[in-house]
């Protein structure tokens, strides 16, 4: 049987990519993929990186001089909640039979601090992280302070429980 959704998980630095690193993140978008009731194969592209990798993509993509936690790059504008299925057939790639949904970037020392700074795990953080990353990707936002905000904070919350991390 074919894997249902491709992750792959790459570093550009040392240290940080090993199996449960990479089993956490999977799990966590094949989470978040089942919970938005997304049916459709797809693919999602994790870079694992410090806090120079991530200052340099977010310079170079958004020109936005300074490190962050972690960028998303959704391939395609959609609308929270309303899950892409197998007839978006115009979105899907040919070659992989799956929806390409984006690439994420996720600073490994942002991970490290802000789970210290919060007081929690760097596998709670990590998680979160990534849960709020696919959320991006399948057209959540939070740049208002209202609606759209509460309801991805709703969502990442909800995901968590399900994957069973608390704070």
């Amino acid at each position: 049987m074919a894997k249902r959704h491709d992750i792959p998980v790459t570093a550009d630095v040392e240290g940080v990519l090993n199996d449960r690193n990479k089993a956490l993140i999977r799990k966590a978008i094949r989470t978040v993929l089942s919970m938005e009731g997304v049916t459709a194969p797809c693919e999602v592209n994790v870079c694992l990186t410090d806090d120079a990798g991530i200052h340099e993509v977010n310079l170079e993509m958004r020109n936005v001089d300074r490190p962050t936690d972690v960028l998303s790059f959704p391939m395609f504008d959609l609308v929270p909640g309303e899950a892409p299925t197998e007839e978006d057939e115009e979105h899907f790639d040919p070659a992989t039979g799956r929806l390409p949904l984006g690439d994420m970037v996720i600073s490994m020392e942002r991970v490290a601090a802000q789970a210290e700074e919060f007081g929690h795990s760097k596998r709670r953080e990590l998680s979160y992280l990534v849960v709020h990353s696919v959320l991006h990707l399948l057209g959540y936002d939070h740049l208002d302070e209202g609606e759209e905000k509460a309801r991805m904070r709703a969502r990442e919350e909800a995901v968590m429980a399900e994957l069973g991390i608390s704070r």
